[in-house]
């Protein structure tokens, strides 16, 4: 079972997206600020993150680039999730760390599919 790291404070986001993963037979742990979820990140050792880019202490932008940095957890893919959905914020997500990026409300079937893309083999 592929083990995801969702990083997301608002509370109703955290219950609803970790509810969907675990029905679709996904681990799911969560951090509620940016250096938890960088700090989780080593610690758990997810096979990938959903990291919300408005978060407290650190932003998403900001843990992206920690958690890239660090030679323990450099290679797992990370999607970024953003209501603020602007140009060049795809791009933005990208330099910052992120495999993909995705729009909040979280459309779940089209989430899925880019995990199921970047897990691989892993996702089943």
């Amino acid at each position: 079972m592929a083990k995801i790291l969702l990083v997301e404070d608002n509370e109703m986001n955290r219950d609803m997206l970790s509810r969907r993963l675990k029905r679709n037979g996904y681990d799911v742990v969560i951090a509620i600020d940016g250096q938890q979820g960088v700090d989780m990140a080593a610690s758990e050792a997810p096979d990938l993150i959903l990291m919300d880019m408005s978060l407290p202490v650190i932003d998403g932008w900001e843990a992206t680039r920690r958690v890239k940095a660090n030679e323990a957890t450099r290679g797992i893919p990370v999607i970024a999730l953003t209501a603020h959905a602007m140009a060049g914020d795809r791009e933005k997500a990208i330099e910052a760390g992120c495999e993909d990026y995705d729009t909040k409300p979280v459309e779940i079937t089209r989430l899925l599919e880019k995990i199921t893309t970047l897990l691989g083999p892993k996702a089943s």
